[in-house]
This record gives structure tokens, sequence and C-alpha cells, in this order.
């Protein structure tokens, strides 16, 4: 027997956007994507479990249908939609394109209607129907063969047959319209008979047998009730005319139409790249079928095979088989604790050395160590850093590494968060690893399951190269983000020594911080028994005991986060009676104490990461962030800001290590603006810079038109704002939200900035025009930032893009320059023998270690390479700072 599923889709995803929180599901574009993700779990969950052979998908059409002419007042009421939800019912046919699903509306119809005709066709064809909806009226579709699954609470699907309906409403499927036409249904605003419930109706149907002839027998009904049913028998007519559901649409000439005709792997991916679905991803192509006749891009190619070769020492297998080698390792690949559980070698034919390290014999292991290190035995791996970690902490240094399969995808899909081989061997060779999990684990003591992930990384480099191939300027930024790599892999293995006693001081202070601000808290409302880090008890304070206004409405009540709070402070600065006081003293202490409780747990998170060395070894993220730029974690160095007191305090635990006497920092000075200059080709701005004139000063003199000399404080930090706000895309309204004036005056200075910088105006303009038209943004370097969402109905997701296609090419740009800068300092340090090396990179800044008696030289050395990393149409300005530690190192 074929199953059939049908689903609700408004329904559902109504529900779903209302039971996931939307700030929770937003991609890096500003696209909200709640109900597409809990419409599609619900989705693989049903078809998990009901196995259907076809399924459709029902949706509502905008505008009215045959059910308001009857009735103006149909639906009328409901809330206005969220905006977050604007906008996804359209992803989520576009979900459903992708996995073949078909998907339908129809004029003048509502989605149960579809709904109502499919199930009924469906069990005429007998056929076992499933109905997925929120809507009551469904009910009166249940039968023996057609079962609707209504939603509750934690994600349960219920699954109603006529015994439970009867259960739940009082009557049977085929009498639930005649109980809502007498009770009303709020959702579709049809009101009932007045004082008639649930429990009145269900008598009265029981007693009479159904609508119509408790419509005949109106007359008999005593008392109230039966005079409000006389009086209202008109609006209890239209209710079952217009509740009940239309069975007999013109739609879906053959249900053949509705077999699942299956996903096809690029489409999904092309999607799940923009929505950021990773583990829906994975969950999609192990539960969902795919389509009969798609492939994965490389088609053609002839997938190898992985063949462990056993019983062979390591020299024995290189000289037998060709390179280039992919490697795979299953360990530790952190900086300086790195450990190699399992490995695997595969050479170009497929061939596998795959072995436990600790049972590699001891010529084998030695020929692994040289073979490893030399740079002429080019070497493929997935995440290379990581696996350099691995061996690092086996005593053995990989040199050699010749393409990062990693790296490929993250310059393919910039905008991707992740890049798990599993998930690329099947989006690009059709090759479900996962599936070989513990499948011949051992082999002679050999670890063969993981022989076929190495294999893939050769395939995988093939076809991503083949893709990259297609793409101008590719070979260049491949070569320097292999290059990085390498840098990088040194940087973290070197770490940065900290002074511990020092770090245990700060977190003494930071902890006693948070006992003071708690008690001032507490003594702010006579009340130490709440708890500070409780929404639900701030909520109570806030709002119940002081009474003060109320911030954003949630589901869980009002927000308390740290941004409302500062506004509902400024909103409450100038009151002054009791609770206003109150208020005050409890808002600043609870800032104050939510502050100090960050600074001891970022304070912790360093302690926790000391090494054996006494330094700490970040990690750098090199495919994370779509412009480009690296970011620290494990733990994050970049984000210890200079800008604060306490993040100067922590930079100053960081110091030189033995036999190293200070640390150097370097950086750009206006990196973002100098660009803007150099790609808008605005003759002032570059005047400005050849002139080495106060840049901010040197606008503000022209936008508010007075000398430069009498330019104030408060106009120069407007400009300034305004110019870093301009790289990021910032409209009129965030200035003015930032500077804290109207959204006029915002709108003037930005007006009054393009009339006397007219090239910056036109570059600006031209980025979105360009973007729009190729579909992404380009750098320096040519690194590519793809936009669909430029083309965007919703407003809003559109905006958002247009806000990255400003922000990408300067950003980016800035990314490329620092990490040639930093490639050049390093290989000019490297040739001229010194001992001081590059700890860091934070943003536009190099943090190094200073060997005794170097620190002349490498300062020449930094500010040379640095200076000409990018020869621009101004110039790069490198400012160098030295001492006892990285917070004395500022300049």
């Amino acid at each position: 027997m074929n199953t059939l599923l049908l689903l609700d889709g408004h329904s559902l995803a109504f529900r779903s956007f209302f039971a996931l929180p939307a700030e929770s599901f937003k991609t890096a574009q500003g696209k909200y994507t709640n109900a597409v993700h809990g419409f599609l779990s619900t989705l693989l969950s049903l078809a998990k479990k009901y196995q259907p052979t076809h399924v459709a998908v029902a949706f509502d059409l905008p505008g009215g249908t045959f059910r308001t002419r009857e009735y103006s007042e149909y639906k009328g009421g409901r809330v206005a939609t969220p905006e977050e939800f604007k906008g996804q019912i359209e992803l989520i046919q576009e979900v459903l394109d992708a996995l073949g699903v078909m998907w339908l509306t129809k004029e003048d119809f509502e989605a149960d209607d579809i709904v109502a005709t499919l199930a009924t066709r469906g069990e005429a064809e007998h056929m076992r129907v499933y109905v997925a909806s929120g809507d009551k009226d469904s009910y009166q579709l249940v039968n023996d063969n057609v079962t609707v699954l209504y939603p509750m609470p934690r994600s349960v699907m219920l699954e109603m047959t006529p015994d439970v309906v009867k259960e739940r409403t009082g009557v049977f499927p085929q009498q639930y319209p005649d109980m809502a036409a007498l009770v009303g249904e709020g959702a579709d605003n049809l009101p009932g008979v007045p004082g008639v419930g649930k429990k009145t109706a269900e008598k009265w149907i029981t007693t009479y047998g159904g609508l119509s002839e408790i419509i005949a027998h109106a007359g008999e009904i005593k008392g109230k009730v039966g005079e409000r049913l006389r009086e209202n028998l008109q609006q209890v007519k239209l209710n079952r005319a217009l509740n009940e559901l239309v069975r007999d649409l013109d739609i879906v000439p053959d249900m053949a139409a509705l077999e699942i005709a299956g996903a096809e792997p690029e489409k999904v991916h092309e999607l799940f790249d923009v929505l950021d679905f990773t583990q829906l991803r994975t969950r999609v192509f192990a539960e969902w079928p795919t389509r009969e006749g798609t492939a994965p891009i490389v088609a053609d190619a002839q997938l190898r095979e992985a063949k462990v070769v056993a019983d062979t020492e390591f020299s024995d297998f290189v000289a037998a088989h060709c390179g280039p080698y992919a490697l795979f390792v299953q360990g530790v690949l952190a900086p300086a604790r790195g450990r190699i559980d399992e490995f695997a070698i595969a050479a170009t034919d497929g061939a596998t050395f795959a072995s436990s390290f600790g049972e590699l014999t001891p010529t084998s292991e030695k020929t692994l160590a040289t073979w490893l290190a030399d740079p002429g035995a080019k070497k493929i791996g997935h995440g290379t850093k990581g696996i350099s970690h691995a061996f690092a902490g086996e005593g053995m240094m990989v040199r050699g590494w010749s393409v990062d399969t990693e790296i490929d995808a993250y310059l393919l899909h910039p905008d991707q968060r992740k890049y798990d081989l599993d998930e690329l061997a099947m989006r690009y060779l059709g090759l479900e690893l996962a599936a070989d999990d513990g499948a011949l684990f051992a082999l002679d003591g050999s670890a063969a399951s993981i022989a076929p992930r190495a294999v893939a990384v050769l395939d995988l480099a093939e076809a991503l190269g083949a893709q990259l191939d297609q793409q101008e300027g590719s070979d260049a930024l491949r070569d320097l983000e292999m290059l990085v790599s390498r840098v990088l892999t040194d940087m973290e293995a070197r770490g940065i020594a900290v002074d511990e006693a020092a770090l245990e001081d700060l977190r003494a202070q930071f902890d006693a911080r948070v006992g003071n601000a708690a008690s001032a808290a507490w003594d702010a409302i006579g009340d130490d028994s709440v708890n500070l880090s409780s929404p639900k008890q701030l909520q109570a304070v806030l709002f119940d005991q002081l009474g003060l206004p109320k911030t954003k409405k949630t589901k869980s009540g009002y927000t308390t986060n740290a941004e409302a709070l500062e506004g509902l402070l400024a909103k409450i600065a100038n009151r002054e009676d009791a609770d206003g006081i109150a208020g005050q003293n409890f808002l600043a202490a609870l800032l104050e104490h939510r502050d100090a409780i960050k600074l001891r747990q970022s304070v912790e998170g360093l302690l926790a990461s000391i090494q054996d060395d006494r330094r700490i070894h970040t990690t750098y993220q090199q495919t994370v962030a779509a412009t480009g730029r690296l970011s620290s974690t494990d733990p994050n160095l970049q984000n210890i800001h200079a800008r604060t007191e306490e993040g100067l305090q922590i930079r100053s635990v960081f110091v030189p290590g033995q036999g190293y006497e200070s640390l150097m920092t370097a950086d750009y000075s206006q990196i973002e603006m100098r660009l803007m200059a150099h790609l808008s080709g605005d003759e002032s701005l570059i005047e400005a810079f050849n002139q080495g004139a106060d840049l901010h000063s040197f606008v503000a003199s022209r936008v508010f038109h007075i000398p430069q000399d009498q330019v104030t404080p408060a106009q120069r930090s407007k400009i300034k704002a305004m110019s870093y706000g301009l790289v990021y895309g910032l409209s009129a309204y965030g200035l003015s939200a930032q500077l804290r004036i109207s959204v006029p005056e915002a709108q003037n200075l930005m007006d009054q900035y393009f009339s006397r910088f007219g090239k910056v105006k036109s570059y600006l303009d031209s980025l979105v025009v360009q973007a729009r038209k190729v579909g992404y943004t380009e750098t320096i370097m040519g690194r590519r930032r793809y936009l669909p969402e430029l083309t965007a109905t919703n407003r809003q997701v559109r905006e958002a893009a247009e806000r990255m296609a400003l922000n990408a090419p300067i950003q980016g740009s800035a990314a490329d320059l620092m990490k040639v800068a930093m490639l050049n300092t390093e290989e000019a340090l490297r040739n001229a023998g010194v001992a001081s090396r590059i700890l860091l990179q934070v943003h536009d800044e190099l943090v190094l270690e200073i060997a005794p008696g170097e620190a002349e030289q490498v300062e020449q050395i930094v500010r040379e390479q640095m200076g000409s990393a990018f020869e621009l149409s101004v110039p790069l300005s490198v400012g160098v700072g030295i001492g006892p530690d990285w917070r004395s190192a500022a300049h």
C-alpha cells in the first residue's frame, strides 16, 4: 500500500516559527530561518516515521478566498505577520523544490482545501493517508484510513484517529464541523452561539445527531441557550458552510505527481550554504532519497578505491606508490597538545598505509618522520594545520603541504560556516564516508576504517581544484592561504608566554568586583535572595517590584539583555522617586555585575589554557570569516581589547618567554580608510594621506567648511564614526543611533561628506551595482564574497546584503593586505637569521617576541615589510612599539 503524507505548509511553518527563537536562527546575511528549520525538521521526522511514498505540501496564497467574500470578517483580527517570518515561506518552498517534493497553491482556496482534496483522492486510490496540520478544521478528514498528525508541545505530533478525536472533542470527526459551527472557531474569527460551549454542543449533537437536526428542532430547546441559538441561527449556518473543507479541487491530474522525486544534491548544498544548515544537511542526505539521475559535480571522474597495504614498512610503501599523498589523522589536532591515535596516508592509486601510531615499527617511524619533514614530498590534507599539530605531538614536523581541501572549499564557498570532510565528500563526490564508520576497523591491527577518508581527500582535491580553476585569480589566493596556513601553524606552536601569578591576581580582582556588584544590586532592592542571573527573577524585580517601564516583549516575558537594560537605565536616569532611584542603583550594579562576570570568565579561560610550557597556544581559524579575516579560538586572543582598562590589564600579563627580552607590536594606522582612498580614487582623501594630515580633522574641516585648526573634538569624533561607518555599510539610521543624533542630522552629515568626497559615494554605489550584477564582490586580490540576497524580495534581507557588499571589498582587502604583510615579515625574519619571531596576529596588529639585541633590526624589518605589503596610491603607515609586556608594547 502506498502512503501519502500531506502537510499544511503555513500552519506548520507558523508553529515552527513560534516554537524556535528567531534570534537563534539567523544567517550571516541577516536572514531568519527558524520557521524553515523547524518545518524541515518536522518533514524529515514525519518521513522517517511514516515512510511515505507520496508527499505534498499545501500553502495559502496572499489575499482573500471565497470564504472572505462570503464573510468579510473571516480570519479577521489576526496580528500582523512578524517581520522575522516574512520571506520564510518562500525559503521553505525552495527547500521543497531541492528535495523533490510537490508543493501547491490554489487561487481562491486555502491550503486546507488542497489537503482535503488530496486526502480524499488518496483514500479513493487506497492509500494510507497522514495529514500534518495544526488547524482543527482538519479533524473532519479523519477516518480509519486518514490520520491527522496534530502538533503538540515539545515537537510531539499527536495521531488523531477517530477515537482520539472523539476523546478530545466529544464528537466524532464527521461531527466536528457541527460543533465548531455552534461554539465558534477563534482561529477563523467565527463567533459561536453566546453561552454555548463544548459540553452543550456535544449534548445537542448526541441528542439530535447533527447540526441540521439541531436546527430543525431549535424551537424545542428551552432556556437562554435555546433562545440564543435561535437568535444566531444565520451565523451558525454560515459557520458551518465556511468550515466545510472543499474536497474536489481541480489540482494534480495524476497522484503519481506526488511521488517523492528525491533531493538534487547540488541544489541542496547551494541552498543550505545560504541558510547555514549544517546538521540538517547531514540529516537530509542520511534520511532523504536522492533524485535518480543526479550526480555529484565530478560525475565523470572515477573515484579511487581505498586499498590498505598491510604488513609493509613505510619506506616500501612510498617506494612502490606515487604521490602526491593524502593524509588523514584521528587524534588531537591542537597546538602544543597534539596526539595521533590512527592515521592513513593514501597514494594516487588508492593504496593506503594505515596504522595506529603506537604500532609503527621503529624503522617505519624513522622513515615516516623523514618523509613528513621533506618539503619535496607533496602532501594533501583536510585541515593541514591540525594534522601538523597532531604529528608535532609525536615529535614529527610536517612540511610540503601542497593542497588543503578545507581551504579550497572555503575559497569556493566563503559564507559557509563549516567545511566538514564527510559533508564535502557527499557534495562533490557523492560519497557517504559516514557509512564506512566502524567497518573493518582493524585489519591486522591497522586503522583501516580511516583509509577511505584519506583516499576521499585525493578525489576531493581534484574536484575542488577543477572548480577553482574556473575562477579567475584563484591560484594566487590558494598560494596565499597555503603560505598563511604554514605560518599560522608555526605561530600556534610557538604560543605566547604568560605571567601566571599576575593572571591569578587579576582573577581575584575581577572575582571581588563580581561580589561587590552583587552586594550593591541587592542593597538597592533590599533583597539578597534574588538570583542576578535569572531573567525571570530580574523581570519580577524590575517590572513588578520597582514598576519600571517594560522592555521589549519576548516569549518568556520582557527582555533583560544588556542592551535593553542600558536603554532602561538611560530612560529612568532623571527619576528622583524612590523606585526610580532604586532602579538606577540596581541597574547600574547589575550591569557592572555582568561585566565583572565576563571579565572573570575571560581570565579563568586564559588560566585554563596555559600549557606545560607555561605558554598559551591559540588556534587561528582560517576558514570562518567570509571576508578573509582570521579569527582566534581556544582561547580567543583577538577579543582582548586595547581600548578598555580591563583589556589593558589582561594584556599586561602576556610577557616574553625564556630567552627573550621584550614584546613588540606593529600595526597599520587607519588601514580601512587608506584602502577607501585607494579603491575610490578620491583625490581629496589621497591628498590628506599623502600630506600626512590628521585624516579625521582634514575631513571634518571640509565637511563643516571650517579651517582644520578650528575643528572641535566633537566634530572630529562625528566624522571618524561616520568614516568608519561607511566602510561597514552604516546607514543614516545606524549613524544616528551611534552618535545619538537625529536621523535627519545624520543624513545631512553623510550628504555633506559625499558632496566633498564625491568619488567615495560613486565607489560605494558602484560596489552594490556591480555585486548585484555579477552576484559577488571582490577584494584587491580577487577574494570573492557571494551575495545572492542582493536580489531578495524581502527588504531587510536585501538591505543586509547591500551593507555586506559595501563592507566586504574593504574589509576583505585589509585582510588580504595583513596576510601578505605577515608572510613577508616572517620570511624576512627567517632570511635575516634572527631568533625574534611573530607570535600573534590580532586584526591589523602583529605581536612579536624579541630576542636580546635584535629590537632595532627587527623593527626595521617589520616597518619595511608591512609598509611595502601592497603598492597603494597612499602610503601605508606602520606604528611600532616595544615593551616588557603586551600592554607596554603599545604605541
